[in-house]
């Protein structure tokens, strides 16, 4: 995925109300953008950080900038008592705007790049599954006397804790909603995914962020056990673009 034009750069003053964040840019100009990400972005959102925005020409919108990635030097470590420290790490560049990770892993899927996914005869994407819940992808696998479904949740990883990528950065009832209808899907004979999304290039690989959100770690342990396949994939980011590159490592600690 290519940006289609180039990103103005700048520096993050702040990011409050969730969706919005001041940018100086680097002529001196302050403006206020849309920050497209829910989660926390804990040890991405500090004052001073460099970021890049992109602009859209859509004049029905009220901020017509759009954060896209933070150049982060911070590594987050938790301890038992849940304290948090920002420890200096190499900067890297991280891709906060999660309504782009699925347009990457379509784009990935298309192109044959997640191996253990390949190899589908249709694609569909933001499908229902159940009365009031949908699921990012549905993948049909067909052949000589085979016919099966695989359904696929996506979600985008931007936090560091120590050496490793980890999920979530908040608290998330709705991932783990997520999660249970992926285990639905296995009991109904269908193959499911929870596939996530690195969009930083540092960290030796992914881990859930069972600091902040054990039952959610506790979910996804269970529902791997049930049968749901967890997938990480790395990605390089860079100002031009981002692309999922390869297979991360995946360690799932029992609590």
């Amino acid at each position: 995925m290519t940006f289609d034009e180039p990103l103005l750069s700048g520096t993050l003053i702040r990011r409050y109300k969730r969706f919005l964040a001041d940018v100086r840019l680097d002529d001196g100009t302050e403006i206020t953008v849309h920050c497209p990400n829910s989660g926390s972005m804990l040890g991405l959102n500090a004052p001073g950080n460099r970021v890049w925005i992109s602009r859209s020409d859509n004049a029905k919108r009220k901020y017509p900038h759009t954060l896209e990635l933070v150049e982060a030097s911070q590594s987050i470590m938790i301890d038992p008592d849940g304290k948090r420290t920002a420890v200096e790490s190499p900067a890297t560049l991280v891709g906060v705007h999660t309504g782009r990770t699925n347009a990457l892993v379509r784009e990935a899927l298309e192109a044959g790049n997640i191996p253990s996914l390949a190899g589908f005869s249709s694609l569909r994407p933001e499908v229902r599954f159940g009365e009031e819940s949908r699921l990012d992808f549905q993948l049909k696998f067909s052949g000589i006397g085979v016919s099966k479904d695989c359904y696929i949740e996506v979600k985008s990883v931007t936090l560091r804790l120590g050496d490793t990528l980890a999920f979530p950065d908040a608290v998330t009832k709705r991932g783990q909603k997520h999660l249970h209808n992926l285990r639905e899907a296995v009991c109904q004979g269908h193959r499911a995914v929870i596939l996530f999304v690195l969009q930083r290039e540092d960290g030796e690989g992914f881990r859930p962020a069972h600091e902040i959100d054990p039952e959610y770690a506790r979910t996804l342990s269970d529902v791997i056990h049930a049968g749901v396949e967890c997938l990480a994939m790395r990605c390089r980011v860079n100002t031009t673009g981002i692309a999922i590159t390869a297979p991360a490592t995946v360690t799932i600690d029992t609590l």
